[in-house]
């Protein structure tokens, strides 16, 4: 019989409303044996590493994940609140929202695609996987016994490749309208668990795009949204309004705005491909989705 430290019951009975009573000893189970687990982290591998390898009934552990009825999202909110308790309490909560590759294979894998492999991939050394693409949040915040500061995620939602989309008969947009439109309904979800906490979100050059921008600043408590920049972006004035009786077809930008290196007179020509970290307004224009 599985017996856990009084501090880890303690975490994890905030969890057991989503569960029912055999499944909920499941999960504990599953939980230890990740943690203790050497190697990948399947479910036989949990097993292997408590002991249980040799279970003539490991199937009711897998169908914790196949089958078993509980709330993906409520656990996420969950886990969110237990994050914020013990290492925000107070001040602005940061996250960090980036893309994770999951390296899949088999023909059961439906949503996988082939993208750039960024842990085997390098400056000069291009490498692709196939695998399925995460978006995940993280909560950073700085670690007493660690020193430093860590990402601790709680919140992934698959993006499905573009041959996935196809066989579905959807619509698939571009990379940067598609990671957008996920990245916005995550930071609404989190805004929505924290509505009275202030919100910062870290993220890089892929989610600079201006229909997530704004939707950051549209919500009743806006969301701060850094993210990373090019020093030589083409930026422009919004457009000013249509005048009464206007012919001709709107305009969408108006004059060009300096560029990010110049007015910073930081620019020369070695750092033309640079970035630059910055929080993006959304009513600076490029004439198109993306900055």
């Amino acid at each position: 019989m599985l017996t856990l430290p009084p501090q880890i019951i303690a975490i994890l009975a905030a969890f057991a409303p989503l569960f029912s009573r055999p499944v909920f000893h499941h999960v504990q189970l599953l939980l230890v044996g990740a943690i203790l687990t050497p190697g990948r982290r399947t479910v036989t591998n949990a097993l292997r590493a408590m002991g249980l390898h040799q279970e003539a009934q490991s199937q009711k552990y897998h169908r914790v994940l196949n089958r078993a009825k509980w709330a993906s999202k409520k656990a996420a909110q969950v886990l969110l609140a237990l994050l914020v308790r013990f290492f925000a309490p107070l001040g602005p909560v940061v996250i960090g929202m980036d893309e994770t590759l999951e390296r899949r294979r088999g023909d059961k894998i439906a949503a996988k695609g082939i993208y750039r492999d960024a842990a085997r991939s390098s400056r000069n050394f291009f490498v692709k996987s196939s695998g399925l693409r995460w978006i995940s949040m993280m909560l950073l915040a700085p670690i007493p016994w660690a020193e430093r500061v860590w990402a601790l995620p709680f919140l992934c939602v698959l993006a499905p490749s573009q041959r996935y989309n196809d066989e579905q008969g959807r619509r698939h947009a571009s990379a940067a309208q598609w990671l957008a439109k996920w990245a916005g309904q995550m930071i609404a979800q989190v805004r929505r668990w924290l509505p009275e906490r202030a919100l910062i979100v870290v993220a890089d050059s892929g989610y600079a795009v201006l229909t997530l921008l704004e939707r950051c600043a549209c919500f009743k408590s806006p969301v701060a949204l850094v993210t990373r920049l090019r020093l030589d972006a083409a930026l422009y004035e919004p457009a000013s309004p249509r005048k009464p009786g206007q012919v001709g077809r709107p305009r969408k930008i108006r004059k060009a705005s300096a560029h990010l290196a110049a007015a910073s007179g930081r620019y020369s020509d070695g750092l033309d491909q640079g970035y630059c970290a910055a929080l993006v307004q959304p009513e600076q224009s490029t004439g198109g989705d993306r900055l």
